[in-house]
C-alpha cells in the first residue's frame, strides 16, 4: 500500500480497514517562504471581533472560523507567521495544521476478492456474522430499532447518528430510507469535483458508505439499529487528507444538528507533541486544543461521541513504543518526535474508544487494533482469520473473516467480485461504528440517558472477552446491543 503525505504537517490517519499508516508530512522550512502553510490558531477564549485583522496583519488569511471553538484556520506564506503571531494579545496557541489521512489500495493490490456471495440473494444476512453476533443474532430487534416505521412506509427515526467520514451513498438501497442529510466541509478546489456545495456529501472514497451500513442499514444488509436515521459531516475528498479544522467543525455542526451520537472512524497521533524538522521546534498545542473543545462542545450538547482506536498494533499505554513508531514511521521525512503523543480522537475524555474483536477468537483482537487501558469497549472490526494470524502470511488472507457493509454503488466492487453495492472490510473503523450504533438504539430506548449514562450502558453489559473483567484488549468486553436492551 502506498501512503500519500500531503504538503502541511500531518500526524493524523484515518483507522481504515485498509490499515492505513498515519501520513506525517514535513513543515515548510523557515527558507521557504513561497509555499503556503495551514495553520490553527487557538485563543484564550472567544474569537475576538477584529481576528481578521489580527491574522492579516500578521501575515495570513482566515480559511475557516470556528468561533465555537475559540479557533481558526488560517493560511500564510509567510516564513515569520508563527512568530508574528506570538506578539498577539488573546492567542494562547498557534501550529501548523494536522492532518488526518487516507491510504490508496486496490482490489487487486490486497488480494483476490471472494466469490461465493450469490449476488441474487434476497438478504446477505448469513454473511454478517459481526451484526448477529452483537444483536444476538437479531433479538435485538424485537426490542428496539432506532425507529418505527410509519403506515406509508417512511420511518420515524427514535434517534439520529451522525458520521464524520468521506460521505454516503444517500440513494443506496439499504441507507435511504435513513438517510437524513449532511452537510460537506471539504472546501472548493481540492480536486476538480469538489465545488464548495454544503450540500455534496456523496461519498467518492467508499468508507463512510461502509461505515453507515453498520450503524442503520435496513435491506439486503443489516445495521446494529435498522431504524436509526443516519447524518453525514463529509471532511474527506476523493484522495487526500481532513485537516482538523474541517472535522472540528463538523463535530461542532453535528451537535447543532442535535444529533445524539458521533461516529469518528479516525484516530491518529496528537497531544501536544513536540518534534523538530530542519532544526525549527514545532508543537500541536493548538491542534490537541481544539480537538479537545469541539469534543466538550458536542458532549455537553448531550451528544456521545464513538471513536476508532486506530489500527497500528500499539500499546497506547506504552508512550515510548509510541514515539518510537513515529519516529520509525517518519524519520524519512526529517521529522523527529521528543515527546509523548496520543491516539485521537479516542482517548480524549467523554469518547467511547474502541478496539476491533474478530469472529474466530475470545481471547485475542484483530492483528492490527490498537489496545491498552484507554480501551472502553471492543466490537467485531473483522480480520483475515486464524491461518493468517498465525502466519502473517499474504497468500493465506481470508476476507471472509472480514465485515460485510454497504458500498457506493456507483464505485467499483470492493473485496466481494461483481457484488455491486457491498464491501468486505476490516479495521477499528469497522468496530467503532457498531458501538456509535448500540449508543443510538440505547437514546432510542432511553432519551433521556446522558452521554456518561449511554457509555456507562454499554461497558456493563458488554459480553466479557479476555482475562475476566477490564482488561488492555477488550476494556470492559465486546458490546452487545441485546444485553443492553434487556438490562
Amino acid at each position: 500500500m502506498r501512503t500519500k503525505v500531503a504538503a502541511v504537517v500531518g500526524s493524523m490517519l484515518i483507522a481504515t480497514s485498509l490499515l492505513a499508516g498515519s501520513g506525517y508530512a514535513k513543515p515548510a522550512s523557515q527558507s521557504q517562504v513561497s509555499q503556503k502553510q495551514k495553520y490553527v490558531i487557538a485563543f484564550q477564549s472567544s474569537l475576538p471581533a477584529n481576528y481578521e485583522t489580527l491574522i492579516t496583519k500578521a501575515g495570513g488569511k482566515v480559511l475557516r472560523a470556528l468561533p465555537e471553538l475559540g479557533g481558526l484556520e488560517a493560511e500564510s506564506e509567510r516564513a515569520d507567521f508563527l512568530s508574528n503571531l506570538s506578539g498577539v494579545s488573546g492567542i494562547l496557541a498557534a501550529n501548523p495544521e494536522l492532518e488526518y489521512k487516507l491510504d490508496e489500495d486496490t482490489v487487486a493490490a490486497d488480494g483476490q476478492p471472494v466469490t461465493d456471495i450469490p449476488q441474487d440473494a434476497d438478504t446477505y444476512w448469513p454473511y454478517q456474522w459481526d451484526i448477529q453476533r452483537i444483536t444476538n443474532n437479531g433479538a435485538s430487534y424485537k426490542l428496539e430499532t432506532g425507529g418505527t416505521v410509519n403506515s406509508d412506509g417512511t420511518v420515524k427515526h427514535k434517534a439520529i447518528v451522525g458520521v464524520i467520514d468521506t460521505g454516503i451513498d444517500a440513494n443506496h438501497p439499504d441507507l435511504k430510507a435513513n438517510f437524513l442529510g449532511g452537510v460537506n466541509f471539504v472546501p472548493a478546489g481540492v480536486d476538480a469535483s469538489e465545488t464548495g456545495d454544503p450540500s455534496d456529501i456523496r461519498d467518492r472514497e467508499g468508507h463512510g458508505t461502509h461505515v453507515a451500513g453498520s450503524i442503520a442499514a435496513d435491506g439486503k444488509v443489516k445495521g446494529v439499529g435498522p431504524g436509526l436515521g443516519i447524518r453525514s459531516y463529509r471532511v474527506f475528498a476523493a484522495e487526500g487528507g481532513a485537516p482538523t479544522s474541517w472535522i472540528a467543525a463538523a463535530v461542532v455542526q453535528a451537535a447543532k444538528d442535535k444529533v445524539d451520537v458521533i461516529n469518528m472512524s479516525i484516530g491518529g497521533y496528537d497531544g501536544i507533541a513536540r518534534y523538530t524538522y530542519d532544526g525549527i521546534k514545532y508543537n500541536d498545542v493548538a491542534d490537541f486544543l481544539l480537538w479537545k473543545r469541539a469534543l466538550q462542545y458536542a458532549v455537553g450538547r448531550n451528544v456521545t461521541v464513538v471513536a476508532a482506536a486506530g489500527n497500528e498494533s500499539l500499546n497506547l499505554n506504552d508512550s515510548n513504543a509510541v514515539v518510537d513508531y513515529m519516529n520509525q514511521t517518519y524519520g524519512y521525512l526529517g521529522l523527529t518526535f521528543k515527546s509523548a503523543v496520543k491516539e485521537v480522537p479516542g482517548t480524549l475524555p467523554g469518547v467511547i474508544n474502541v478496539s476491533s474483536s474478530n469472529k474466530w477468537s475470545s481471547d485475542k483482537i484483530a492483528f492490527y487494533s490498537n489496545y491498552g487501558s484507554t480501551i472502553d469497549v471492543a466490537a467485531p472490526g473483522g480480520d483475515n482469520g486464524p491461518v493468517y494470524d498465525a502466519s502473517r502470511n499474504l497468500d493465506e488472507r481470508d476476507f471472509h473473516y472480514r465485515t460485510l457493509s454497504t458500498w457506493p454503488t456507483y464505485l467499483e466492487p470492493y473485496f466481494t467480485s461483481n457484488l455491486r453495492g457491498y464491501a468486505l472490510l476490516h479495521g477499528t473503523s469497522m468496530a467503532a461504528p457498531k458501538v456509535a450504533g448500540i449508543a443510538g438504539v440505547i437514546k432510542a430506548a432511553h432519551p433521556e440517558y446522558t452521554p456518561a449514562q449511554v457509555q456507562a450502558l454499554i461497558k456493563q453489559t458488554a459480553s466479557d472477552l479476555g482475562k475476566p473483567g477490564q482488561d488492555p484488549l477488550f476494556g470492559s468486553g465486546e458490546a452487545n446491543i441485546f444485553n443492553a436492551l434487556s438490562h
